[in-house]
């Protein structure tokens, strides 16, 4: 399970060797960006959401916030967060490593257009210190994510 569940994912395209794993926590974007001596913005959040019953995952920039209207315009329903223990259960991932990356089969993954802002982005990979560097379209292309949305608030 988590870092390793993601590694194995990752094998696929032959990128598992390029997780970065630190000595302190990446679990939260103020952290990852600590950790990884970057902006906030730059941290390619997971956020994990019950929608019919079901895991959805939403990919989004570290500054951004969910827009519950959008959110409800998109998905139909309102934004509810899993639990700590459903995050473990449904997707597969705990929180602070949650990411696109091993998850649970069934697990829907979109991305927020808040991302395509940035040339690189760092998402989690399974574990509370760890993360990856990817582009955009690298991140679309290896999560196997169901498309770009727009959820987010305004900046």
């Amino acid at each position: 399970m988590g870092i390793e569940q993601a590694r194995a994912y990752l094998q696929q395209w032959g990128i598992q060797d390029q997780i970065l794993e630190f000595d302190s926590s990446s679990a939260t974007v103020e952290l990852a960006a600590q950790a990884l001596d970057c902006e906030p913005g730059r941290i390619a959040k997971t956020l994990s959401f019950l929608v019919e019953g079901q895991a959805v995952l939403v990919v989004a920039a570290g500054d951004m916030k969910i827009d519950n209207a959008k959110f409800k315009a998109q998905f139909h329903t309102k934004a509810k967060m899993l639990t700590p223990e459903q995050a473990v259960e449904m997707v597969g991932h705990a929180v602070g490593g949650v990411c696109p990356f091993g998850v649970n089969e069934g697990v829907k993954v979109y991305l927020d257009i808040s991302l395509q802002r940035f040339d690189t982005v760092y998402p989690a990979c399974g574990s509370s210190n760890s993360a990856i560097q990817l582009t955009p379209s690298q991140l679309e292309q290896y999560s196997g994510s169901l498309g770009w949305i727009d959820v987010c608030k305004p900046r």
